[in-house]
């Protein structure tokens, strides 16, 4: 069944996105601030759907598959978003790091499947940990203005960077996790 509360949240989610852009560039001065806000709400139905599905009873393999593509679409949309506005190779390096580990742990995820094996690649712990420091860093970068004196693109970037340390952690552990597959497979 894929008409659930939980996919809903998802499909907003992704509907998102195109807003999340518009607004970000708008020639306003809450534009910035307002898409931080987006992002984070965006970030925070990501922990609700998951959380529904389970306690609803709703989840389903198309919302399985379609919550991680959520994520890796407005999170990458994000970086992009990011990186043209502050073009420095500091934060293009973390972006491509980000979504490179996306791209390779879902490819990694996909051969898994295939091969029968896609249990030694379920979600880990580290990549909760990524998720959750990777969305509170876009949000606060998104956000960019200070807030009670804080410097909030700062400490956004700072926790992009830990997140990026975190991504290459958790792909580390994916790989190790299938690699006694993949030297089966050779």
């Amino acid at each position: 069944m894929t008409n659930n509360w939980p996919n809903t949240l998802t499909w907003i989610r992704i509907i998102s996105i195109p807003l999340i852009v518009v607004v970000f560039y708008l020639p306003v001065p809450w534009a910035r601030p307002a898409v931080g806000l987006l992002f984070a709400l965006a970030g925070i139905t990501d922990y609700l759907d998951g959380y529904l599905a389970r306690r609803l009873g709703q989840t389903s393999s198309f919302g399985a598959f379609l919550d991680p593509v959520a994520d890796k679409l407005i999170v990458a949309t994000a970086l992009v978003l990011l990186v043209q506005k502050d073009p420095q190779p500091y934060l293009a390096i973390v972006a491509a790091i980000i979504i490179g580990r996306e791209i390779a742990v879902s490819a990694l995820r996909e051969w898994m499947s295939q091969v029968g094996e896609r249990a030694h690649v379920a979600v880990s712990f580290f990549a909760k940990c990524k998720t959750t420091v990777q969305i509170i860093g876009i949000a606060l970068m998104l956000y960019e203005q200070p807030l009670f004196g804080l410097p909030i693109y700062t400490i956004g970037m700072v926790l992009l960077f830990v997140a990026a340390g975190i991504t290459v952690w958790s792909m580390l552990d994916y790989l190790r996790a299938a690699w006694p597959v993949m030297m089966k497979s050779r």
